[in-house]
C-alpha cells in the first residue's frame, strides 16, 4: 500500500507558464497522420491524464513528448524552452521521465540494478542514496525484492519498479504510459494511490490511462483523444459529468 510519507506543498499550477506544452502538433508514422494538431498543457503540480481509445495516439502523444519521436509541424515547450527536435536521451537529462506501456524492465538485472539505470544520467551522486530510500519507502515491496531478478516479478510489482525507476532519474514531470494495464483491481487502487501521493509531494505528471475513472479521479484535469485530435478538454469534474465521456469511457 502507500507510504506514510510526509507531503510537501505543492507548487501552484501557473496557466500562463505551463511546464508542458503541446501546440498544433502534427506526428506521422510513416504517410499516417497519427496526431493532428494535439494541443495540450500540464501546469506545474498537476496530474493531467490523457483519456482515449486504443489506437487514439494516446502513447503516440507521449513518444512525441519524450522525443522518441518528432513532430513534423507544431511545437513543444518544457519549462518555457523549445524541446520540439531535442533527442530522447537530452530530454532525460532536462527532467523529463516515463514508466512505459508494459513496464520493459531490464528482466535479468535486479530491482536494485534496475532502479540503478533510472539513475545513470545523474551527477548528484550524494543525493541518489536519498533517492533510493525514496522509492523504497514509497513501494515497501520492491525493498523486499531489490536482490531479485525484475523479470520475476508479479505485474504490480513490475509497475512499481518502472514508476521507482523513473523517480530515479529526478524528473520535473513524469510521464505514465498506461499504469493500471494487466493489473487486479486491488493492485491498480493501490497503484493510483501512490500516483496521488507522489504527485503530492511535488511531482507534475501526465498519466495516459484506458481506466478513466480512476485516472478521473487522481487527476486535476484531462483531455481525451480520438482518431488523433482533442475533442474533449476540461476540470476532471467536467468531464466526470460530461454525458459523452460517460457513454464512451465509463459505461454510462
Amino acid at each position: 500500500m502507500t507510504a506514510a510519507v510526509a507531503p510537501t506543498t505543492r507548487p501552484p499550477a501557473d496557466p500562463e507558464h505551463p511546464l508542458l506544452r503541446l501546440t498544433d502538433v502534427h506526428t506521422y508514422y510513416g504517410h499516417i497522420h497519427a496526431l493532428q494538431g494535439v494541443d495540450l498543457e500540464v501546469r506545474r503540480g498537476e496530474i493531467v491524464t490523457l483519456l482515449g481509445a486504443n489506437g487514439a495516439g494516446k502513447s503516440t502523444t507521449l513518444k512525441t513528448i519524450n522525443g522518441l519521436l518528432h513532430p513534423k509541424q507544431g511545437r513543444i515547450e518544457f519549462d518555457g524552452r523549445d524541446i520540439t527536435r531535442v533527442p530522447a536521451h537530452e530530454l532525460v537529462r532536462r527532467g523529463i521521465a516515463q514508466s512505459p506501456e508494459g513496464r520493459r524492465m531490464f528482466a535479468r538485472m535486479t530491482v536494485m540494478e534496475n532502479l540503478q539505470m533510472g539513475a545513470y544520467t545523474r551527477t548528484d551522486k550524494a543525493a541518489i542514496n536519498d533517492d533510493y530510500g525514496r522509492v523504497f519507502t514509497l513501494f515497501p515491496r520492491l525493498q523486499e525484492r531489490r536482490n531479485q531478478k525484475a523479470g520475476t516479478l508479479s505485474g504490480g510489482e513490475q509497475q512499481m519498479l518502472a514508476i521507482g525507476r523513473a523517480l530515479m532519474t529526478k524528473p520535473a514531470l513524469m510521464l505514465l504510459d498506461e499504469p493500471s494495464m494487466g493489473l487486479a483491481p486491488i493492485l491498480v487502487e493501490q497503484i493510483f494511490a501512490i500516483i496521488r501521493d507522489i504527485n503530492q509531494q511535488g511531482m507534475t505528471m501526465l498519466v495516459v490511462e484506458q481506466n478513466a475513472l480512476m485516472a478521473l479521479g487522481v487527476a486535476d484535469r484531462g483531455y481525451v483523444l480520438q482518431t488523433g485530435r482533442i475533442v474533449r478538454s476540461g476540470d476532471s469534474a467536467t468531464l466526470l459529468a460530461d454525458p459523452e465521456v460517460k457513454r464512451a469511457y465509463l459505461g454510462g
